[in-house]
């Protein structure tokens, strides 16, 4: 007998990858299940007999079960397959016959009784007088059993929920009778099919959707993968689903200029049938109600399709919801897979699909949807609709609707000029998005429509910032400084803010000619004509550009980012606007150019609180495209200010939005944040720290600040890991020979971690000439920041009689707070040099405060640091601290214990190198927790305990 795989499966084999996967090929997205079937191929303890894989159609499960086979095969274990198909109920034991197939060879070595019986249940001439179940179970477990003596087994069944019942049972009793065995029972089943009394000893895992990076890298393995802005849409129709994801693409036209719901999907998919007879088989009504969902988009409003449908009874949903392909959620209407959104608009000809979008237009009662579904609809051009689609584009706030909206808008547009412009909206908005692919899509179509010098400028704004982010500085720079000349026909708001997108690259760059070039690109923004262009050609997320506040902050940060000594001066000058800025959109410009002049400022209260800010009106614009500009000063400022959680949550949310966008040098400067991250941590892992191929799609000559970014993250896992020469090598890189930092600002921030390694590697004399360069070029008033730096550095390489000087100029600042880790670090450092010159008191008041502030960043090798030397001062890390004090901070007990014996608040802090305050706000913590009121209980009550 022929056995057919069924279309489910073959689907799925399309699903896993392009082109068919090779052994060594592992699927996407599915880490953890391959995982758990390993330690269940390997036995390991507490892994199930069985394991049993659930989800929807085309969300894997066969991909899943072959890869399993091909680690078992690899492993040298027997591998036994079989798959079920609802037509093969009509043939008995048509599974056990798949099972079987490739060990028939070795019934003869059974015992004969079990032989038979097996050997009748697999001919289908006795389908009707062949052994009865019970015979057939116990034989198949007397057979499986044998071929445990040889080799480990593996029994593999896809679509199990197809199977017949008495193979299922046959499953079930190996389940419960083969344990300690070496059996391995892996099953696949559609989630919404519940097997029949499954053993209690089977473990089931629910097959989710792919995330977002691995949807997208399995979208850009397919022949001819789309790009874009219908790769943006594939990604949120698909839902995370690998079928859906390979079956949109293949009907994905060659780049389209579309992406409308309705308009995307008029096109046959290869395997709409899979959906097909369910579709069939519903009542006319439904079908056509069907449609009208489907086209409305996604969790359409059933009062809204009602009204299109011109019915309200709702029993015409029944038969969908019956069959599984909808479910009814409130007042919305949510299709169960992605496919069969498509099927159900596709199955309908051309006349009625356009219908169902003008009945949906004209039911809808907001302006943008009534707008999406007249676009659906028209044919050719219309500048009516056009010029609808254009005014609703950002009524909700997403660039990802108005970029689709604008570029649907100038597909509309009759005439040439309106084409180009409302092309330079759509690129603009595009840019927000952060998609380099479709950026470029948008401006080859714009460079054949306008030679408009205005235009031009904002078209190469949104260019030059795609090239950016994707890591090419050079290219990008120039192509602003080409349109620079243009700068008159925007205006001064839209050239400062195109000078401000310069100087970002500039900064990026690190190169010095960049940074000389800015300087004719300001002028150039400066003398242009202050009055307004003749239209607002930058909206959404960038907010407002023509206020006074605004463009100055942008003056201000090119102005930075040409003389770095200014910060501190404009900073002040700015008139402190962070304290009177509207929390709303507009002032976002403002806000993000505010925040860049405070981050070279080393303001980090001013730059956190602006950055959050922008940060969260952005994220919910979806506009990544803005917030990559902003990303990286909110992540480095949140590393060396503490905040470990926070900047570890915004490292894996930027690291899944990058790999989406395919955005290489992006990818890699937040690779080198989160390594930074686990070496202050203490969690560096295994090598290789870094992705191969992300970091060889990056030019570190153009992309200085990434080079420094991966210097020192390099270089601090070094460190962590007792490679005082690794850490040297790598730190040491982030300036050149003669001393000239890498990146004028990244690089003078490592001075005091450079100096640490070459105190450990006894290279101190080769970091003293840096140091010097270092200091001259912050000038009279570095900030406080650099200050603690610099004096840290001076006193781990300078002369030794010095050092105790430095640590105190280093420390005794305590607006340095604000930099707990680097402040922690110098403390440190002094501490050890106060034990090396047996002064162990001091040394164990200090190490105290570090191993606190380690424990609270949770800085596992720095407290684990922390503890080594108050150990080797005599102290234990975590004194035992008997009766009320148990349930204080080793820092509370200290004041504690220096108030009792008399000290001030004042004496206190000196000594620990705290704020009179600070010490005032511990000490009315620790009152309640041990029961007094005054200071001067505290005596008494340490000689009770």
């Amino acid at each position: 007998m022929t056995v057919h795989p069924p279309r489910s499966a073959v689907a799925e084999e399309a699903a896993g990858c392009r082109p068919r996967r090779t052994a060594t090929q592992r699927p996407l997205g599915r880490d953890s299940e391959i995982e758990r079937i390993l330690q269940c191929l390997t036995r390991q303890p507490g892994s199930p007999p069985a394991l049993l894989f659930l989800g929807e159609e085309g969300i894997g499960r066969t991909t899943l079960l072959r890869h399993a086979r091909e680690l078992a095969t690899g492993n040298g274990m027997l591998v036994l397959s079989a798959q079920g198909w609802a037509a093969d109920r009509r043939y008995v034991r048509a599974c056990l016959q798949q099972l079987l197939a490739p060990v028939l060879n070795e019934l003869p070595a059974l015992p004969a009784p079990h032989g038979r019986v097996l050997s009748a249940a697999l001919n289908p001439a006795l389908k009707d007088s062949g052994p009865d179940d019970a015979e057939v179970q116990a034989a198949v477990l007397a057979f499986l059993d044998r071929l445990a003596t040889s080799r480990p087994v593996l029994v593999s069944v896809d679509d199990t929920h197809t199977c017949d019942r008495a193979f299922l049972d046959a499953l079930w009793a190996g389940t419960r009778l083969l344990t300690g065995r070496p059996v391995t029972i892996l099953l696949a089943a559609r989630g919404d099919a519940p097997l029949p009394s499954p053993p209690p000893g089977m473990e089931s895992l629910h097959l989710g959707p792919l995330s977002a990076p691995a949807a997208a890298a399995l979208l850009d393995r397919q022949p001819a993968a789309p790009t874009g802005g219908r790769r943006l849409e594939i990604l949120e129709e698909a839902e995370g689903n690998p079928l859906a994801l390979v079956e949109l693409s293949r009907g994905a036209p060659a780049p389209a200029p579309v992406g409308l719901p309705g308009v995307a999907m008029a096109r046959r998919l290869p395997t709409a049938q899979v959906f097909g007879t369910r579709l069939a088989m519903l009542p006319p009504e439904t079908g056509r109600a069907l449609l009208y969902a489907a086209a409305a988009g996604p969790g359409a409003s059933v009062a809204a399709l009602m009204t299109a449908l011109d019915t309200d009874d709702l029993a015409v949903w029944a038969p969908a919801e019956a069959s599984g392909l909808v479910s009814l959620v409130e007042d919305r209407l949510v299709f169960r897979h992605p496919l069969a959104r498509s099927a159900a608009f596709l199955r309908h000809p051309a006349g009625e699909r356009h219908q169902a979008h003008l009945d949906l237009a004209g039911a809808a009662t907001q302006p943008e949807v009534r707008a999406r579904h007249l676009a659906a609809a028209t044919v050719g051009t219309s500048e009516s609709v056009a010029a609808v689609v254009e005014d609703c584009a950002w009524r909700r706030g997403d660039a990802v609707g108005a970029a689709r909206a604008l570029e649907q808008a100038a597909r509309l547009s009759p005439q040439r000029r309106e084409r180009a412009r409302r092309l330079t909206e759509a690129l603009v908005a595009a840019h927000m998005v952060g998609d380099p692919g479709w950026v470029r899509d948008l401006h080859g179509r714009f460079v054949q429509d306008s030679t408009d010098p205005e235009l031009a400028c904002l078209a190469a704004a949104a260019l030059a910032s795609a090239l950016s982010q994707e890591s090419f500085q050079q290219e990008a720079f120039d192509v602003l400084a080409n349109v620079s000349e243009h700068f008159s026909a925007v205006g001064r708001p839209v050239a400062l803010a195109l000078a401000s997108l310069a100087a970002g690259i500039a900064v990026q760059s690190g190169l010095p000619e960049h940074k000389a070039a800015l300087s004719t690109l300001i002028d150039r923004a400066r003398a242009a004509d202050r009055a307004e262009q003749r239209r607002a050609l930058v909206t959404g997320p960038l907010g407002r550009l023509d206020t006074p506040e605004a463009q100055q902050a942008l003056d201000a940060f090119v102005t930075v980012v040409i003389r770095p000594q200014a910060a501190a001066r404009l900073l002040p000058s700015l008139g402190r606007p962070h304290t009177a800025l509207p929390d709303t959109p507009d002032a976002l410009a403002c806000r993000m150019a505010l925040a860049s002049v405070a981050y070279h400022a080393d303001e980090a209260d001013v730059c956190l609180g602006q950055l959050r800010k922008a940060d969260t009106h952005l994220r919910t614009a979806r506009a990544f495209g803005i917030r990559a500009w902003s990303l990286l000063a909110l992540l480095d400022t949140l590393v060396n200010t503490g905040r470990f959680t926070e900047a570890e949550t915004l490292i894996r949310e930027a690291t899944a939005e990058a790999a989406v966008l395919r955005l290489p040098r992006l990818q890699a400067d937040v690779e080198a944040q989160a390594l930074t991250l686990q070496a202050l941590r203490g969690a560096v892992p295994t090598e290789p720290w870094l992705t191969p191929s992300i970091w060889y799609a990056v030019s570190l000559d153009e992309n200085r600040a990434t080079h420094a970014r991966l210097l020192r993250a390099r270089g601090l896992a070094s460190l962590a890991l007792g490679d005082a020469d690794g850490g040297w090598r790598h730190l040491r890189e982030l300036f050149t020979a003669d001393g000239s930092p890498l990146h004028p600002f990244l690089s003078s921030r490592s001075i005091a971690e450079l100096a640490v390694a070459a105190q450990r590697t006894g290279r101190s004399d080769e970091v003293l000439p840096i140091l010097e360069r270092v200091r001259a070029e912050q000038g009279e008033r570095p900030s406080t920041r650099m200050t603690l730096l610099l004096h840290h550095a001076t006193a781990l390489v300078g002369p030794d009689y010095d050092a105790e000087q430095h640590f105190h100029l280093a420390l005794v600042n305590h607006e340095a707070d604000r930099w707990p880790w680097e402040r922690a670090h110098a403390r440190l450092n002094y501490g050890i040099w106060l034990r090396r010159c047996r002064r162990t008191l001091e040394a164990r008041q200090q190490l105290t405060t570090v191993l606190e502030t380690a424990e609270r960043l949770g800085a596992a090798a720095f407290a684990a640091a922390a503890a080594r030397e108050l150990r080797a001062s005599g102290a234990a890390p975590t004194p035992d601290a008997p009766g009320a004090l148990e349930q204080l901070t080793a820092q509370q007990r200290q004041i504690v214990r220096m108030a009792a014996r008399g000290l001030s608040n004042r004496e206190i802090g000196e000594r620990l190198f705290l704020s009179p305050r600070t010490v005032g706000s511990h000490l009315y913590n620790v009152y309640p927790k041990l029961g007094i009121s005054r200071r001067q209980q505290l005596r008494d009550l340490l000689q009770e305990t």
